[in-house]
């Protein structure tokens, strides 16, 4: 499905944060708001990031800004390209049509440049030309930024708070700086290194990054206040000692943490206003500091922090997911149950139900929990409007219309989309043998029940009012055949078109129809809070994905992925990844039609 560019958008939403950036936009703070969404290459995007991703590029787009997307790519041992490239196609899908004209990239292999700013030297890198990125990125001449290449920078940057004295080499163990640390109601104890000289903390640095010193045995910390209240002030490291290979720097001995890298990297990008979730709101006092100890010359970024989106019936957590995936619970990352924005994806979600989802929720400073049935509401808002009708049969019985000759195709005009403005039609067969649902037939009906009954009618939608007559069975005792009486007069056109049954149900030619794998994907969890479980392994929905060969009508074997369907009655669907044309179609279903989890 599909986004058009020019669609018309909704009125920009109102948070607190969207007031700072327009205060600051009146006091011409900067000059142009630039905001960043910097995921670790260290996993999938998963709709919790959705509502970062659409906060930042939400907010450039709202100021004619830019929002980078940038990788803090800081851990070698944990990133890996293969989420690089997940990450930036599930961004670019994500804002396509809405904000991607706000999206900055780099230009491939660029690293920060020096330029002068008030007489004072300085560094940066900007993106590439918005309007000629879309051809840029096919040919790979432009690609997103990344934190690992600004290491020399960073480097350079580290020297600095050495020489003035905010920086010292450290030689206590990982376990010893932890105990020196305190804890949050002990202040904490200097290290017996604080005092170096700062002769000796350049030598020191230096030959730490030329690979003199073996893993954890030194560290660069900042000097800044043991007995601070806030412990991530409490000479906090910037740089460890790790002979790692990075997957896209290559091998390094000296690597920054992510509180070091995350501020500088904002800054040597122009970045205005730095979005984090709620846990870095301690983070940002260091934010702050290695900032302002800098003496740099350009305005700084600031740093705003909002809670996070965590739906029920989800588990968001990295760990939980790869667990899902590692005891094959699904079967990959993109397994249409979990919530990563792959999985999403190939379910069928329009990134504009999700978009809506997610600045529907709303930007605050508190956590809460918000449910998944608005997620699902604004799914099927979104597909109720986009979705063309089919007709689609999953658990079917034959049905036999007696009086219709065999070989005979009557032609019925079924609709396309009523939401349309102009509806459209096509043709669908109406033949002697057709298929209905299984369960749109009953033999001992219970009360109220308005679909097919020995004796009673019902309606084929877009054919005509059938009467059944007959039923036919195994030696079992299993139904294998209906057999009915098609009134042709209440065909469209028919004189008694206007005859009233209170059933309708949906069918299709059983000579004119094609099989196809439709998998039925349900909510993984069938508790609210899966996370307080004891294991959630135990909370997992045994009913989330069933598999039905089902019978669709012919005008969906030429499907396309980038279409929603509704099968009429059933729910929305789309055609998945792996359904080619040369194989048998394989539907995923995205939402069922109506929220069948309500109390």
């Amino acid at each position: 499905m599909s986004e058009q560019p020019d669609s018309p958008a909704p009125a920009a939403p109102s948070d607190f944060i969207r007031d700072i950036v327009a205060a600051d936009v009146a006091a011409k703070r900067y000059t142009g708001i630039v905001t960043r969404f910097p995921p670790e290459p260290n996993g999938y995007l998963h709709i919790g990031h959705a509502k970062s991703i659409c906060l930042n590029f939400g907010i450039a787009r709202e100021h004619n800004g830019r929002c980078n997307l940038r990788f803090d790519d800081t851990n070698p041992a944990k990133e890996e390209i293969e989420y690089v490239e997940s990450i930036t196609a599930d961004v670019r899908w994500l804002i396509a049509g809405w904000a991607d004209h706000c999206l900055g990239f780099k230009a491939k292999g660029a690293h920060p440049g020096e330029t002068t700013v008030n007489g004072q030297p300085d560094y940066y890198l900007g993106p590439v030309d918005p309007s000629g990125l879309r051809s840029q990125v096919s040919g790979l001449s432009a690609e997103p930024f990344f934190a690992s290449d600004y290491f020399d920078q960073l480097y350079a940057y580290a020297v600095e708070l050495i020489k003035r004295g905010k920086a010292y080499v450290c030689d206590l163990s990982p376990e010893d700086t932890e105990q020196y640390r305190g804890a949050p109601d002990k202040p904490g104890r200097d290290s017996p290194f604080r005092n170096r000289s700062v002769a000796e903390n350049l030598d020191l640095f230096a030959r730490m990054k030329a690979g003199e010193f073996p893993d954890g045995a030194r560290s660069l910390r900042s000097k800044i206040d043991m007995a601070s209240p806030n412990m991530w002030l409490r000479d906090p490291l910037l740089y460890r000692i790790r002979h790692l290979t990075h997957y896209h720097a290559g091998a390094h001995c000296l690597y920054p943490l992510y509180d070091y890298a995350h501020c500088l990297s904002d800054y040597l990008e122009g970045v205005s206003h730095s979005l984090c979730s709620l846990e870095f709101v301690p983070h940002r006092p260091l934010y702050d500091w290695i900032l302002e100890s800098l003496g740099l010359p350009r305005a700084l970024p600031h740093q705003y922090e909002f809670a996070k989106l965590v739906p029920t019936y989800t588990l968001l957590s990295k760990r939980n997911i790869l667990r899902l995936v590692q005891e094959k619970v699904v079967t990959g990352w993109d397994d249409p149950r979990l919530p990563t924005l792959s999985g999403l994806r190939r379910r069928g979600i329009p990134a504009s139900a999700i978009r809506k989802f997610v600045i529907g929720v709303g930007v605050t400073t508190f956590n809460s929990v918000t449910e998944i049935a608005v997620l699902e509401h604004a799914i099927r808002e979104e597909l109720n409007t986009a979705a063309v009708r089919r007709l689609a049969v999953l658990r079917p019985v034959k049905l036999v219309l007696t009086n219709i000759p065999a070989g005979e195709v009557i032609e019925c005009d079924a609709t396309n989309n009523p939401q349309d403005e102009s509806p459209t039609t096509r043709k669908v067969a109406l033949t002697r043998e057709v298929f209905i649902e299984s369960d749109d037939f009953a033999e001992v009906p219970p009360p109220k029940y308005f679909r097919l009954k020995p004796g009673g009618e019902v309606r084929l939608k877009y054919a005509c009012i059938i009467k059944l007559d007959e039923i036919v069975k195994d030696a079992a005792g299993a139904v294998t055949e209906l057999r009915c009486t098609a009134d042709l007069t209440t065909r469209a056109g028919g004189p008694n078109v206007d005859r009233k049954v209170k059933g309708t149900i949906h069918w299709v030619s059983a000579t004119h129809c094609i099989d196809a794998e439709v998998r039925l994907y349900d909510r993984l969890f069938n508790v609210a809070e899966p996370g307080s479980a004891d294991d959630f392994l135990k909370v997992v929905n045994p009913k989330s994905l069933e598999t039905v060969i089902a019978k669709l009508e012919t005008s969906l074997a030429t499907a396309k992925h980038s279409e929603r369907y509704q099968f009429e009655r059933l729910g929305y669907f789309a055609l998945d990844q792996d359904s080619t044309p040369d194989s048998r179609r394989i539907f995923n279903r995205t939402i069922s039609l109506k929220d069948t989890w309500a109390k």
